[in-house]
């Protein structure tokens, strides 16, 4: 399948997210009664109060923010392969957003923008991210008004639905059962706010950030029928 895909032509990406603060009793009072409101449709057991699934805050883009986004592109020069990655991290986010704005304003006409639940979660976050620091949207993520057809916007959990769309599977279910190296190897998305505001580690999150992006581009290559990449044509 994918056989109208250019895998040279994609830019393969995701990112990580924590809580704007490390928690609850350290955000602004006038948060406080915003995020109580919203706490109130997000809980799941009776035991659950706004203090204590705060962490659950990294996940909206509203009292959440990014720290880390990492890229990667495939490229192939006398039938060697390489996929060329670069991250961009650190705790002012407005400084993040702008150096990857640059990145996507720069690429060449044709590219596409590829994540699992890219479309659903990274990509829409970005924008929001983007929107609250005064960022101009690049072309690429600026969809408002467009036709579905001119977004250029591929998503490897929706390549896998087939046009299920009651189905959902995460990134590391379809790594295992496509026999591709699992990224959650280390850390996973529930560990990355505590890492980050406790054990203060944010290189083993770029880390962790970076090997979902192989895992993306891993899929595509599997769902291409070509072979995955080696450890060796990973290029950082």
């Amino acid at each position: 399948m994918l056989n109208n895909i250019n895998l040279e032509k994609i830019l393969c990406l995701d990112i990580e997210t924590v809580s704007q603060y490390p928690d609850f009793d350290s955000t602004p009072e006038e948060v406080r009664p915003l995020w109580k409101r919203k706490a109130d449709n997000l809980k799941k057991d009776d035991d659950d109060t706004h203090i204590s699934i705060y962490d659950r805050a990294g996940i909206y883009a509203e009292f959440g923010k990014i720290i880390c986004i990492s890229t990667g592109f495939l490229t192939t020069k006398d039938g060697e392969r390489q996929f060329r990655m670069k991250s961009f991290y650190g705790d002012d986010e407005k400084v993040l957003l702008e150096e990857f704005a640059a990145l996507l304003n720069k690429l060449k006409p044709g590219m596409a923008l590829c994540g699992h639940n890219g479309k659903e979660f990274d990509f829409p976050y970005i924008c929001r991210r983007m929107v609250i620091h005064g960022i101009e949207l690049p072309a690429m993520l600026d969809i408002s008004g467009k036709k579905p057809w001119e977004i250029t916007h591929l998503d490897t959990m929706e390549l896998w639905k087939f046009g299920d769309y009651k189905n959902y599977t995460p990134l590391n279910l379809l790594a295992y059962i496509l026999g591709i190296p699992s990224p959650k190897d280390d850390i996973d998305g529930s560990q990355v706010g505590h890492v980050y505001w406790v054990e203060k580690d944010l290189e083993r999150i770029v880390t962790y950030c970076r090997k979902d992006v192989i895992t993306v581009m891993q899929i595509l290559l599997k769902l291409k029928g070509q072979a995955i990449l080696t450890e060796g044509e990973v290029v950082f």
